[in-house]
């Protein structure tokens, strides 16, 4: 893991690390970025869509309400977790899989990523390319081709950047939701709105559900944005700031989608012009805030191109050893996942609404297996300590293949389709449970429990601690599991 792209100046803005380890005299930052960055990528219009889907599917506006943040705080927590392994492992986030998976075996999982972030950086674009197109009346098709661009340019820079971005999209996006939630106070009927209600426990989980997949999605790259952190941060720091921001940004945002649902309906087929019309007729107000949502936008937009980046780095490095990355050859990474996901957007922008929360949904049975065997493993088993060297070597205690793990990950996903209620599949409990999906709940717990009594049974030992850079590279370890 110690070769890889040399760092250039520290204090550059271009950055030149892959998913090699981040050394200490290159660490920076502090906790708080961590909060504006997840509180940025939060408070944008995707979440107020999703904030729209829990009224659209038949709750009040109460329990909607309740159901979210509920969700938010579950889903919240568990992506904070993985958001403190960044300091103390300076590694990307998938690529610590790699020690329950095996070297290439986590290749699995990273194929599941990797559709995710595309499919994040196609929906963003076709929320994001309205806002453009009515900013520069282009048209639509150009607005999502400008603002993939954008997102790709910035994620090439790099890591600082992206913080610089959040800093900057926390003030602008709180300043226009700001505006939309006074406007909306003054106009509807809030009270009204919050006095009729009826509980209704499947409507609730499905909401539950909403924000949960929501935060569950962060999972995969969220330590990519703590790696820099002095690995002297308090995990605790981490932990709280990722989910101050992430539940802060998100309820705030899914709030006002579903009162603005409950007040005035949820669909459309042009979301940014609808929430956009809650600001008041006013021309200017309206252009800044289109400028305010493609803004908020290109926060999340740039985490899932940089986060799909690294993970293409990590499953290619896993077949091809741990090569530089260079410039050039980052530049081809990012712009095929833009290509990629921007196809994605041009093609499915007219149904964007139920294609939106039908991907939401079904996101959940792969990546709740992957994060409960991913946390078990780092807290539980090995106590925060792995085998930094060995994540590279697929001859190394880690292996290129862990079989008990893929079988793990794969009855995880399986064991959810008994819950799961999607447009793709509606397994045969879901009725019973009265159209209540707690796949996601089951995808958490059950993997979990097997990977915890599967694990304690094998044969190597405890992996050594975590190696420093520049430190000495730990002996070859002891036999390979599989």
């Amino acid at each position: 893991m110690r070769k890889g792209n040399t760092a250039g100046s520290p204090g550059g803005l271009v950055e030149r690390r892959t998913i090699d380890v981040i050394p200490d005299d290159e660490r920076h930052g502090r906790p708080a970025s961590l909060f504006s960055l997840w509180f940025a990528a939060n408070l944008q219009i995707s979440a107020v869509v999703t904030g729209s889907l829990a009224v659209v599917f038949g709750n009040d506006a109460l329990w909607s309400l309740v159901a979210l943040l509920t969700g938010n705080l579950l889903g919240g927590a568990i992506m904070a977790l993985h958001a403190a392994q960044g300091p103390r492992l300076g590694l990307p986030q998938m690529i610590s899989s790699r020690a329950q998976f095996g070297v290439r075996g986590a290749a699995v999982p990273l194929v599941c990523v990797v559709v995710m972030y595309i499919g994040f950086f196609a929906s963003g674009s076709v929320l994001a390319g309205q806002a453009v197109a009515h900013l520069t009346h282009l048209g639509d098709t150009a607005g999502i081709v400008v603002f993939a661009a954008a997102s790709a340019v910035t994620a090439a820079v790099g890591y600082r950047l992206i913080h610089l971005l959040g800093r900057a999209a926390t003030l602008i996006g709180a300043a226009a939701f700001l505006c939309l939630g006074v406007r909306l106070a003054r106009q509807a009927p809030l009270g009204e709105l919050l006095s009729h209600h009826r509980f209704s426990a499947p409507l609730f989980l499905l909401a539950m559900s909403l924000s949960a997949s929501w935060q569950l999605g962060f999972g995969p790259y969220v330590a990519d944005s703590s790696r820099y952190l002095p690995r002297t941060t308090r995990p605790s720091a981490v932990f709280w700031a990722t989910l101050g921001g992430t539940v802060l940004g998100s309820q705030w945002s899914m709030s006002f989608g579903a009162l603005a649902a409950a007040w005035g309906g949820g669909r459309g087929d042009d979301e940014v012009a609808r929430v956009v019309a809650m600001g008041g007729s006013s021309a200017v107000v309206a252009a800044l805030l289109y400028f305010a949502v493609a803004f908020g936008k290109l926060t999340v937009n740039v985490l899932n191109t940089y986060g799909g980046f690294m993970s293409l780095v990590t499953g290619v490095g896993g077949f091809r050893g741990e090569r530089p990355v260079s410039p050039r050859g980052r530049a081809c990474y990012i712009a095929g996942i833009m290509v990629a996901g921007t196809g994605l957007a041009l093609l499915g922008r007219g149904h964007f609404l139920e294609s939106f929360s039908t991907f939401l949904l079904f996101l959940l049975i792969f990546f709740t297996p992957w994060s409960a065997i991913n946390l078990v493993d780092f807290y539980l088993l090995t106590k925060e300590e792995y085998d930094i060297p060995a994540l590279a070597d697929p001859n190394g205690r880690y292996g290129a293949w862990n079989r008990r793990t893929l079988l793990t990950y794969a009855f995880g996903v399986l064991v959810q389709l008994p819950f799961l209620s999607s447009e793709f599949w509606t397994g045969p409990l879901v009725s019973r449970l009265g159209g209540a999906d707690i796949s996601w709940i089951v995808g958490l717990l059950a993997p979990a429990a097997v990977y915890l009594a599967t694990a304690r049974t094998r044969a190597a030992g405890r992996p050594r601690p975590v190696s420093a850079p520049g430190a000495a590279e730990p002996a070859e370890a002891a036999e390979t599991v599989g």
